[in-house]
Parts: structure tokens; C-alpha cells; sequence
């Protein structure tokens, strides 16, 4: 396989080709959910489009060399997304076929809540929420001081944004012009035992995030070119870090899974992940 690097610059993929992607993506993680007995697969499903739109539009990473020093960062925070994470490094040809048939079975390097070089792509564990932004301020941060050119993008949840350390690395990123610095919310409006919004006073998301010195972008979630074109801004010509406020939903592909907070925990029998796979034109 020949060397393929991800630029940030307008890709030359269509958008019909990166909506197919995302569709095999949600297939696989159906299908992972049933394999493995794993559950958060509402979760994974709202976040595909932000990562389809990361890995082929925003992130610099060489696919037979995922680690090399140059490399941009990610950093998947909600991680108990990380079925998604890895079904879009195998979409992306950065680990094998192989390799995600064994999701979360004894013995796998790829377990439900990754951890740190469990594969080829995955920086860091982050199944305890609210670290994953302060994890990325320090890879933006090393990467200035060491003088290279790399980026660092975090996915979080809104849930996730209840952790007050989310907003001391969010300050520290402001006073430090952390200008290489993305983060985007997967504002799906879910969290494990209700509405987000109603478990904690969150709404408006975007506002609080312009009080701690971030430029702020409101968007669709789900329109891989939307995304995209928020994302190639980075780094801005203001010097800030970047929030991405992404409307999603969970569940999200899957009209019989859509907005329902039992796919947290629920695992799709067999029945179901034939009628998920026909509904998403794979079958």
C-alpha cells in the first residue's frame, strides 16, 4: 500500500464518496455492538461524521507511519466511543480488517475503552471522561514548544462538558493562544441517565464557549462538508483555539435508534442489525 497523507487543505473527495464512508462506518459499529456484546452504541453513532470529516479533510497523518512525530494529534475524549474511533482508522486503512473483527474479545488489542497504542492512531485512554481536552492542550502545547507544525483535535461529549476540568484547560488554551487547538462537542443532547441539559445547565453551549476566549462555530454535525470547511480555518488568523459546537444525533443513521438513550446501553440482537444494515444500503 503507497504512503498516503491527509492535508489540510480542501480535499478532492466527494462528498457522496465521505457520506458512503460514514455509512460503512455505522454498519460496522452495528455490526461490532452485536460481535462483541458491547453497549454506547447510540454514542458511537452520532460522532461518525465529525470523525469521517477529521480523518479525510483536517488530519496530516500518514497511514503506513500513524505515529510519526509530525503527525497531527486526535484525541477521541468520549471513550466510550471507541468502536468508532477504531471502525474509522480501519476505514481509513491505518489498522486491518483484521484486526477490528476482534473488538472487545478476550484477548484484542482493541478493548471497549481503548487505551494508550492499543492501535496504530489511538494517543490516549480516555474512558474517565473530562481529560481528553487537557490531554490535547498538552500535545498543542509541547508541539509550539518543540517548533512543530502539528495540530490537535479532540472530540468531547456534552456530558462530558459537566467536568470542570474541561473549562480549566479550556481557559488555559485561551490565555495561551493555543491557536492549533480544535475542539469539538458532539452536542447529541444525551447523557447516560438523561438530557444533558437537564442534568446540567449547558444551553447556550456556544456562549460559554466564547466567554473562555474560544472562536466558536455552531454547525450541523452531521454535514461532513460543513464540518469540513469549519475545520480547514485551523489554525485562524486570530490566535485563539477553535470550539466546534456540533449538533448531532444520537443514535444517528439508524431510524429505529435515532434520539432513543436505551442504545447506551442497549446491544442490537440479530434481527436488528439486519434491518440497520438494510436501512443504511448495505445490505
Amino acid at each position: 500500500m503507497s504512503t498516503i497523507v491527509f492535508m489540510a487543505k480542501r480535499s478532492t473527495t466527494d462528498v457522496k464518496t465521505l457520506e458512503a464512508a460514514a455509512r460503512r462506518i455505522r454498519g460496522r459499529l452495528v455490526r461490532m455492538s452485536h460481535e462483541a456484546g458491547a453497549p454506547h452504541l447510540g454514542s458511537a453513532l452520532s460522532c461518525v461524521d465529525l470523525l469521517v470529516a477529521l480523518y479525510w479533510n483536517f488530519l496530516k497523518i500518514d497511514v503506513e507511519k500513524p505515529m510519526a512525530l509530525e503527525r497531527d494529534r486526535f484525541i477521541l475524549s468520549k471513550g466510550h466511543a471507541a468502536a468508532a474511533l477504531y471502525a474509522t482508522l480501519a476505514e481509513r486503512g491505518v489498522i486491518r480488517d483484521e484486526l477490528l473483527r476482534t473488538y472487545g474479545q478476550d484477548g484484542s488489542s482493541l478493548p471497549e475503552q481503548m487505551s494508550p497504542g492499543c492501535a496504530p492512531g489511538v494517543e490516549a485512554a480516555t474512558g474517565s471522561l473530562g481529560h481528553g481536552l487537557s490531554l490535547g492542550l498538552g500535545m498543542a502545547l509541547a508541539a509550539r514548544i518543540e517548533g512543530r507544525p502539528s495540530r490537535v483535535a479532540v472530540v468531547l461529549s456534552d456530558g462530558e462538558c459537566n467536568e470542570g476540568s474541561v473549562w480549566e484547560a479550556a481557559m488555559l488554551a485561551a490565555a495561551q493562544n493555543v491557536e492549533r487547538l480544535v475542539a469539538i462537542v458532539d452536542y447529541n443532547r444525551w447523557q447516560a441517565t438523561g438530557r444533558s441539559n437537564d442534568v446540567l445547565a449547558l444551553a447556550p453551549l456556544a456562549d460559554k464557549w466564547r466567554a473562555f476566549g474560544w472562536d466558536v462555530h455552531e454547525v450541523n454535525g452531521h454535514d461532513i462538508s460543513a464540518v469540513s470547511e469549519i475545520l480547514r480555518r485551523v489554525p485562524t488568523s486570530t490566535g485563539n483555539p477553535t470550539a466546534v459546537i456540533a449538533e448531532t444525533t444520537k443514535g444517528r443513521g439508524v431510524s429505529f435508534m435515532e434520539d432513543d438513550n436505551n442504545w447506551h446501553y442497549r446491544i442490537p440482537n440479530a434481527e436488528e442489525v439486519e434491518a440497520a444494515t438494510r436501512e443504511l444500503g448495505l445490505a
